[in-house]
């Protein structure tokens, strides 16, 4: 990644990410984003996965880095977030509320100090991994 990144390099990264993925969804229908392969997820709960809590999303999480010192935060890579109201979404609703989220996150960290991009959270999943257990 860059060397001494600020909040508008991160910000412009995560939109360029966010169009790169919105992208590759381009040539799904209805019927192949909903289809579920055996022991796997659909297009349809990736993107699900991807725009975290139904009503939450992933901001309070990475707002937590700000608003606490070391907060936990308590990952579950395996949660689709999968509800009754994601279930009956179209395709272009889930591709709508994902880049909504994305973009309000870009939104967030673009207006970030240096300092409050260094800060640290706790999170027990990532011990063990490149990122470490205490990620800024």
């Amino acid at each position: 990644m860059m060397s001494d990144p600020n909040g508008k390099e991160i910000a412009q990264a995560v939109l360029e990410k966010m169009d790169e993925f919105r992208h590759a969804c381009e040539g799904l229908d209805e019927e192949s984003s909903s289809r579920v392969p055996e022991d796997r997820w659909s297009p349809k709960q990736i993107i699900s996965h991807l725009c975290g809590p139904e009503g939450i999303g992933h901001l309070p999480g990475l707002k937590a880095f700000l608003e606490k010192d070391t907060p936990q935060l308590d990952i579950v890579p395996e949660n689709p977030y999968w509800t009754g109201g994601r279930s009956r979404m179209k395709l272009f609703e889930l591709l709508a509320q994902f880049t909504k989220e994305y973009t309000d996150i870009a939104a967030f960290i673009e207006g970030l100090s240096g300092e409050q991009l260094s800060r640290k959270a706790r999170i027990p999943m990532l011990k063990g991994s490149d990122i470490g257990e205490y990620p800024t």
